[in-house]
This record gives structure tokens, C-alpha cells and sequence, in this order.
């Protein structure tokens, strides 16, 4: 899970949301709070977890004498850049962009693409936007020229900075993907050398079956470093042509390798497979000349992402660090309730209280959730976390999607005792999800709780 902590300071966190969670009306899962943003009410609001360490007594019981900021800090402004380049380097997704060395089999000389469109997708916690999280957020055209268009350039490498200087990446939310939308310029074709028998001769790859083309760039993916987001997306050659056969490909009469729908058309095909996937985002999606669309993940950059055996995909779940991001304490419905990071006395380990001042309507009035849980499809694994309380009852855990607040991966009903209890659910996601949602629902009533140690284990 190395990605996931590389650019948490793009996520805003608000003190009005606007969306909210109810339940479901499926009956077959009554009494299991689902998420739903369609219901809304004006007294959603979160807070941030960024608290003081009151170690100083080293005891669970410790009173909240913190004082709380609850102020709405703005943000500095993050700007966005986007870089656009080819790689020859040997197939390596976090290698640097690298030019061509003497020899290379082969060798792109032009290579364009037509820019049109920019969108972020996030979740729902924004400072003043609803948004389609599905969709995502056009960022780019804005409304004023909605027609606009940027020619880019892979080969000549194009850097765009002044076209998005309108664009705020702090102001739209918890940054989960970028989105980069191309269509196929005018010449419709990448043009280049292969080298055959020590000699290069010239070839044309027809873009003829792409209609329309999103890359889906994971946060993790972008770099923030100097106070901008920069996004670079990166045609990586060897990706696009390893393995390839080409020595036995058709030259024209004009001395030209034609690689298209009608001349060396299975080379073509083998091509097309490989060309959005050696853009290498997290996913993308796009349409055929057809009208056919397509939609997948890239299995490496997935793969880099979705946590190993024995990791744990929870971030900071010892609440060891600072997490002004990775920890949402969401306060709906009527539900009020304040955090406070304690010591353990005798183990020092770090615990979160969560005192429930005001249960509100629901369990779920007052949630702890974090977000970005990776989960693969098919694959087991184990949720564990350690809970207690003043008061015992119910709680209801769930891991959902932040998008759609279906549930992906289990949602239970948990008994809480005063003393620590160790909790263990075992499940198995049936659909590959980078940003699924982990939340303790805590409302209903007043009381305390303690809670520790949270992972979410890939065991298989």
C-alpha cells in the first residue's frame, strides 16, 4: 500500500457535507445501514481528527480537555500541470521517462493526440460542489468554452500549465482519480521506424479504432512536490511493442510497414490491445469506431496498488500518525460526537476516542470512516479491529463503496462490551474496488468508545 500515502494532502476535509447516508430498501438486508447520498440534511457536518496527544497521563480514561479548533482552514491553492511524453525504458511503471538509446527496434517520431477533456473524480466530501462521483468533475474545458481543445504532442513532449490555471485541485473534494480524455488527430496514425535486418524502415499504426479515449490516473499517480499537482502521462514504448513479431510484417510498394484494418491487420489487432494499457493509468475506458466501449483496469498499476498477502489496506490504523486525511469522523442526522487521541496505559498504543455526545437519529448519525481501501475481487480477506465502550450495544460495521454506498465487502452488526474485544470478519468482495469505504457506524445513543488496532488483512 506504498501509493496511498503519497499525496494524502490533496484531500480537503469541510465542516459542511453534502451528502449523507440512510438505509436500504432492500428487506433482505434490514436493520444494515447502506449509505445513500440522495438524502440530505443540513446538519451534516465533519470534524477534523487532528488532536493533541494526551500521553502525559497514559490512561484510557482520560478526560477530552483538548481544545478543538472546529475553524474551516482554507487550503493552499494546488494548481494543476500535465506533462505529456514517450518512454523508452525497460518495462517499469515507476521508472523515469527515458529517450531512446542508438538501436532501439523502435522509434516513434510523431505521435498526437487531441486533449479534450479533464476530470476529477472524488468523493463526496467537498467544500461546496455536488457532483456526479461517477462521472466525475469536468475540470477543463471550463463553461465559457466548452469546445476547446489542445492538441498534444507525446513525441515533442507537450508541458500544459497557463490553459489550467483556473483549475484548484484543493477546492473539489478528497481527490480519488484524474481523468484524461483524447480523441485521435487529424492524421489519425503514429508515425515511426522499425528496424529490421539492421535497417530501420518507416511504419504507420493506424488510430483508426479508437473513437474516444479517458485515462483514469490514481492519486497516488500524481505528483505535488513545489505546490503543484503534477499529472504525468507517459506513453511508455516497450510496453506498447514488447514481444511483438514483427519480422514478418508486410512492407507497401511505397517502402512503408502499414499496420491497420487491411494491411498487416493481425500485427494491428495485437497493437490495439496494447495501446491504452502502455498509457499506463490505474483504469480506463474507451470507444471503438464501432461504438463498442470498453472498460478495465491496468493489471500492474492495480496490482501496485491493491495490497499483498498479510498487508494490511487500512492507512494508519494504529493511529500512530498524524491523519487529518485518512480518518473521517462524520456527524449526521442529529448525531454530534468529538475525537481524542489517548495512550493505552501499560502498552502505550495509540486508541481513538470517540465520545457520542448526541446519538441523533441513527446508527450511522455518527460514522469513523476511512476511505481508499483497496479490495480485489475473489480475494479473501479479514477485517480485524479492537473495541470497547462505557455503555454496551450495538454498533454496525460495513465496508462500502464511497461512490455508490453499495456494500462491497461485509456489513455486520458488532456487539460492544467495556472491555476490549477483539473483532474478526471474515469476507470476500465480488467486484475489484481502489476506494472502498471502511466505517464504524457509532450513533444512536450517548457513549464512549475506544478503538484500536484496525486492518483490513489480505489473506489470500
Amino acid at each position: 500500500m506504498k501509493f496511498f500515502l503519497s499525496i494524502a494532502t490533496i484531500a480537503v476535509y469541510a465542516t459542511a457535507f453534502l451528502s449523507l447516508v440512510a438505509c436500504s430498501n432492500d428487506k433482505s438486508m434490514a436493520g444494515i445501514e447502506i449509505g445513500n447520498p440522495t438524502l440530505a440534511e443540513g446538519d451534516t457536518t465533519t470534524t477534523d481528527t487532528t488532536v493533541t496527544d494526551t500521553s502525559s497521563t497514559p490512561d484510557t480514561t482520560v478526560k477530552d480537555t483538548t481544545v478543538k479548533d472546529t475553524a474551516v482552514k482554507k487550503q493552499p491553492a494546488l494548481p494543476l500541470v500535465a506533462d505529456f511524453s514517450i518512454d523508452y525504458s525497460d518495462i517499469n511503471v515507476k521508472a523515469l521517462a527515458k529517450g531512446a538509446d542508438k538501436d532501439e527496434p523502435i522509434l516513434l517520431d510523431t505521435f498526437s493526440l487531441v486533449l479534450t477533456q479533464l476530470r476529477s473524480f472524488s468523493s463526496y466530501y467537498y467544500t461546496s460542489l455536488t457532483v456526479d462521483p461517477v462521472a466525475g468533475l469536468q475540470l477543463w474545458p471550463y463553461e465559457d468554452a466548452p469546445d476547446e481543445s489542445l492538441e498534444i504532442s507525446f513525441t515533442q513532449g507537450s508541458s500544459i500549465e497557463d490553459p489550467f490555471k483556473d483549475i484548484d485541485l484543493n477546492e473539489e473534494g478528497y481527490l480519488k482519480e484524474m481523468g484524461v480524455g483524447f480523441t485521435p488527430n487529424e492524421t489519425m496514425a503514429i508515425f515511426g521506424r522499425i528496424l529490421i535486418d539492421n535497417k530501420y524502415v518507416p511504419f504507420v499504426y493506424s488510430l483508426s479504432n479508437f473513437q474516444t479515449l479517458m485515462l483514469r490516473y490514481h492519486y497516488s499517480q500524481i505528483d505535488t512536490a513545489g505546490g503543484k499537482a503534477n499529472l504525468s502521462v507517459i506513453f511508455r514504448v516497450k510496453l506498447f511493442t514488447d514481444g511483438i513479431d514483427f519480422s514478418g510484417v508486410e512492407v507497401g510498394e511505397d517502402s512503408v510497414i502499414h499496420i491497420d484494418s487491411k494491411y498487416n491487420s493481425a500485427l494491428w489487432n495485437a497493437m490495439n490491445d496494447r495501446f491504452v494499457t502502455s498509457f499506463q493509468p490505474l483504469r480506463y475506458d474507451y470507444t471503438t469506431v464501432a461504438g463498442d466501449a470498453h472498460s478495465e483496469y491496468v493489471i500492474d498499476i492495480w496490482k501496485g496498488i491493491a495490497a499483498k498477502k498479510g498487508q494490511n489496506t487500512i492507512i494508519n490504523g494504529n493511529f500512530a500518525s498524524p491523519f487529518t486525511t485518512d480518518w473521517i469522523l462524520m456527524k449526521q442526522f442529529g448525531g454530534r460526537a468529538d475525537t481524542t487521541l489517548i495512550i493505552e496505559k501499560g502498552s502505550n498504543e495509540r486508541i481513538m476516542q470517540v465520545d457520542v455526545t448526541t446519538g441523533g437519529k441513527h446508527s450511522y448519525s455518527v460514522q469513523l470512516i476511512q476511505e481508499n481501501v483497496a479490495l480485489i475481487a475473489g480475494v479473501q480477506y479479514q477485517c480485524v479491529f479492537t473495541i470497547w465502550s462505557n455503555v454496551e450495544g450495538q454498533i454496525t460495521a460495513r465496508i462500502g463503496s464511497y461512490n455508490t454506498y453499495e456494500t462491497v465487502g461485509f456489513q455486520e452488526h458488532v456487539e460492544v462490551h467495556t472491555t476490549g474485544q477483539s473483532v474478526g470478519i471474515t469476507f470476500t468482495p465480488e467486484v475489484n474496488d481502489p476506494f472502498a469505504r471502511f466505517e464504524l457506524n457509532l450513533g444512536g445513543s450517548e457513549r464512549t468508545f475506544w478503538i484500536k488496532e484496525v486492518k483490513v488483512l489480505r489473506i489470500n
